[in-house]
């Protein structure tokens, strides 16, 4: 028998070490911390408001979220006239050998291109995806190149897919970013057959599969899209709820359980509804601070109570105990520095307003003095509350750790009060001097 690879020819340590070495990429592929591994984004799907942003251009495992690039493309090839829902598709042996979840389709046998489709939708069915897949390409790996070439045309730009499925491969990756812009490139462009992504269960050869988005039917306004896991991705989810006229596209990459990946979108939506309720301007915010009490030290928030000239230090309310002077002691350790280096995911923070007016005329005052530093900057006016008291954060985000240093040096050179905020939504002392 032919030796493959020539591992006849290799000593036995060697091999040990090969297989130690295979052994030790396997757990450190498989093994991401969830930390490292969860990016979340909401935006308003009318008019492309970012309401809450964490990770969200960190090139992450999409998992079965890949199949709404597929479903885009059958959608695509539908309206040409290339496909029709009732067309019977024949199965090949490599959609017949696919990894589960899948419906189990055998070699040989024809499936209906809307069963494939509800197959995607509901038991996101590896082998249903790999059916459409070799249904508009020669093979499914060319299928794949021409998802990521019409997923950059969609402006999803940190986007490589390498099959239809969402399988692993370590190659294929997305952001947070762009699923949110896939999203809403498939409200946009096929309206007609969107409802498809609502369908609650689906019933195929005598069995009945539920669609895994745990969403549907369980929080207000939810009307689809998808969800997706491989261990190395952890549990992720594009969502879209309606309210009245404004519909919010909301994804989340690396949650620990569906459970815990459902309540965090729940939360995400519920205080981005509220704040498109106070007309917030568009922008990238960073996220809320964690609602936390430390040990030892006072959860101050720089409160801003004059007008929207320049902001004064004033006292403030702590979560607990009374009034804190905001000073170097009042704030928080420098936050470890993100996990991808020259990540954008750093703001500043020029205040806390009772106002939100004051709270936007300072944004822009600031961007007036320093154009060249801040006209590029992502806005973001954030509601909290300290105590009983309700304030508007005026935060500029998407700097890099040095570029927040650098803004937030300067400001103060001329007079206006700044802080640096960690990725994490805290302000802390600057990082880069402490």
């Amino acid at each position: 028998m032919r030796q493959l690879f020539g591992w006849g020819r290799l000593p036995r340590l060697d091999i040990a070490t090969l297989l130690l070495s295979l052994t030790v990429a396997i757990l450190t592929f498989a093994g991401t911390p969830a930390e490292a591994r969860y990016a979340g984004i909401i935006i308003d799907a009318d008019n492309g408001q970012v309401l809450y942003a964490r990770n969200a251009d960190q090139r992450l495992y999409p998992a079965s979220l890949t199949k709404i690039m597929t479903l885009y493309m059958v959608f695509e090839a539908i309206e040409r006239g290339e496909l029709r829902f009732d067309q019977r598709l024949k199965v090949s042996a490599r959609a017949e050998g696919q990894a589960p979840t899948k419906l189990g389709l055998k070699r040989g046998s024809t499936i209906r291109v809307e069963d494939a489709v509800l197959a995607l939708v509901t038991k996101s069915a590896n082998d249903a995806a790999t059916v459409l897949a070799e249904a508009l390409a020669p093979t499914e790996a060319a299928f794949a190149i021409a998802m990521t070439e019409r997923a950059r045309k969609l402006g999803m730009r940190r986007t490589s897919f390498r099959n239809a499925t969402g399988l692993p491969n370590r190659h294929q990756r997305s952001t947070a970013r762009d699923m949110a812009t896939l999203a809403v490139a498939m409200l946009r462009d096929f309206p007609q057959h969107y409802h498809y992504f609502s369908q609650r269960s689906f019933t195929y050869a005598g069995r009945t599969y539920d669609n895994h988005n745990g969403l549907l039917g369980n929080y207000e306004g939810t009307d689809g899209i998808k969800t997706g896991y491989i261990r190395a991705s952890g549990f992720n989810l594009v969502a879209s709820v309606r309210r009245g006229e404004r519909r919010l596209i909301g994804v989340v990459f690396g949650g620990r359980t569906p459970k815990s990946r459902d309540a965090q979108m729940k939360k995400l939506f519920d205080r981005s509804f509220a704040m498109i309720d106070i007309d917030t301007p568009v922008g990238v915010p960073l996220p809320r601070a964690k609602p936390t009490v430390r040990t030892a030290a006072v959860e101050a928030e720089p409160v801003v109570v004059a007008s929207a000239g320049r902001p004064v230090r004033a006292a403030v309310v702590a979560l607990h105990g009374k009034p804190a002077e905001v000073g170097p002691a009042a704030l928080r350790a420098p936050a470890p520095l993100p996990q991808e280096k020259g990540a954008a995911n750093w703001g500043i923070q020029l205040g806390a307003y009772q106002d939100l007016l004051n709270a936007r005329t300072r944004l822009h005052q600031a961007v007036g003095l320093l154009p060249q530093v801040l006209h590029s900057r992502e806005f973001m006016i954030e509601p909290t509350r300290t105590g009983n008291q309700l304030l508007y954060r005026a935060r500029l985000g998407g700097f890099q750790v040095e570029d927040a240093s650098q803004a937030c040096q300067r400001l103060v050179d001329i007079g206006v009060s700044c802080w640096i905020v960690t990725p994490d939504g805290d302000i802390t002392r600057d990082p880069l001097r402490s």
